[in-house]
């Protein structure tokens, strides 16, 4: 049996739903929605045998995290090594705003966020090194098994990118990470194989079809 990482990314948010610029210096709640989400997440997951549980700290991600350690009796460990990406002075704002009043910081964050960061906040090349370093804890703890990582849209993805030898500039343009999607990585003899991107299965499809991002 191998070990296999199961990345949720958190339910919906207003700024989420809206497009906005929501790091790790935003801290929403879900909206109804995302609530249903976290609800039909639990619903049909709380049967897994989960070895281990973790969460960003942020509210978004615990809320998510909340219905399932209400049915299964378990705990997870709140882990900032899971937090969003710093966007610094863009949280909050639209893509409309930050290309007009950070024309030049967004184009060289657009043309290699692995490099680039936002004024303030953070590169991919940062995030994948924190994520990186709790994988390898999970690893070293956990030698199968699933486990789940309960996250945000930039992170998994760059935690992706990062397994899967996908080059870190274009985290943006090579995985699609929706509000309340799936992925897993399995970790074997051979290394780390993607077995699910993005899925939504669980889901009804009237939240699967919500605007937003």
């Amino acid at each position: 049996m191998a070990l296999k990482l199961f990345f949720l990314r958190h339910g919906q948010t207003e700024l989420s739903r809206d497009n906005l610029f929501c790091g790790a210096g935003m801290d929403p709640d879900l909206t109804e929605d995302g609530h249903v989400m976290a609800q039909s997440f639990a619903a049909s997951f709380a049967l897994s045998r989960w070895q281990a549980i973790y969460t960003s700290p942020l509210k978004r991600a615990r809320l998510t995290v909340a219905p399932l350690l209400q049915a299964t009796f378990l705990e997870a460990a709140a882990r900032a090594e899971l937090r969003e990406i710093e966007f610094g002075v863009w949280e909050g704002k639209t893509v409309l705003e930050v290309e007009r009043d950070y024309h030049d910081d967004y184009n060289r964050w657009t043309a290699n966020p692995a490099l680039s960061a936002p004024p303030g906040g953070e590169s991919a090349i940062d995030i994948s090194k924190r994520v990186l370093a709790l994988i390898e804890e999970i690893r070293a703890l956990h030698s199968e098994g699933d486990i789940l990582l309960v996250s945000h849209k930039a992170t998994i993805r760059i935690a992706l990118c990062t397994l899967l030898g996908i080059e870190l500039a274009r985290f943006r343009d090579r995985l699609a990470c929706p509000v309340g999607s799936i992925s897993v990585v399995e970790i074997g003899s051979r290394g780390p194989q993607l077995q699910l991107i993005a899925d939504r299965s669980y889901m009804e499809q009237r939240l699967r079809e919500l605007p937003g991002s």
